[in-house]
């Protein structure tokens, strides 16, 4: 039972792949090109050069983006959560943030501060950061009391309660921030780049959209699924496991 558990993964792959192969064969049509066929272009297009650039492009900017938007969000969330008054004057802003559509942020980044590379950043963690917020914020609102007067009653410090008291008790919800976090900014990433930088996994698909170019869209889109699935388990998976250790 357990070896056949183990192999469970790699057998659905193999079925993807096979009904995948039949539809292409019964539509006999571009719209679907086989296994085959989007195999030779991804290999094409390593090769080349231009997948693994436009697939770094976006990274470095899903990398700069996630980074300022976690940073700024975890230390705002805190704030908000240990300040009632603070939590009550900002709760409005934050509800406003948070329904505003991703296009709508992007279109006035671009609008008001040109089609440059700070802009296309600075959309992205407009978006991100309400999200990072309201959870850090919950995390924040929820922590032992006793424990942080405990703190203060040894004169701990503040540098020294935040690493050993307060940050074991919030870990769990920074990594809820970090995966649903980089589910949501890999999309908003993709539609900055389409809207409005001439490189990048968004311009590309839009790109290959215009010349209806299916074979090659399936190709950049496997590249950059295997690139989240790559993420997922080196390194939130890890992480995840480290924050639910505690559990029994």
């Amino acid at each position: 039972m357990i070896t056949l558990k183990k192999y469970l993964p790699t057998l659905s792959l193999l079925v993807f792949i096979a009904v995948w192969q039949g539809l292409a064969i019964y539509i006999n049509r571009n719209t679907l090109p086989t296994p085959e066929a989007v195999a030779k272009v991804f290999w094409l297009e390593c090769s080349s050069g231009r997948l693994p650039f436009h697939l770094g492009v976006t990274l470095l900017r899903l990398i700069t983006g996630f980074s300022i938007a976690m940073l700024l969000g975890c230390a705002t969330g805190i704030a908000l959560g240990r300040n009632k008054k603070l939590d009550a004057f900002f709760d409005n802003w934050l509800v406003i943030f948070l329904n505003i559509p991703a296009l709508v942020t992007i279109i006035l980044c671009y609008v008001w501060f040109g089609l440059t590379e700070s802009a296309a950043i600075l959309a992205v963690v407009i978006n991100k950061l309400p999200n990072v917020i309201v959870t850090i914020r919950e995390g924040a609102r929820s922590l032992d009391q006793d424990l942080l007067e405990m703190a203060q009653s040894y004169h701990l410090g503040k540098r020294k309660t935040l690493i050993h008291v307060i940050w074991p008790q919030l870990y769990p919800f920074v990594m809820g921030a970090t995966r649903t976090g980089l589910a949501l900014i890999w999309k908003i990433i993709l539609l900055v780049e389409l809207l409005g930088r001439s490189n990048g996994m968004g311009y590309q698909l839009h790109l290959f959209f215009q010349l209806f170019d299916v074979a090659s869209l399936l190709a950049y889109t496997i590249a950059f699924v295997a690139v989240t699935q790559l993420i997922e388990f080196m390194v939130l998976k890890p992480l995840d496991n480290k924050a639910q250790r505690w559990r029994r």
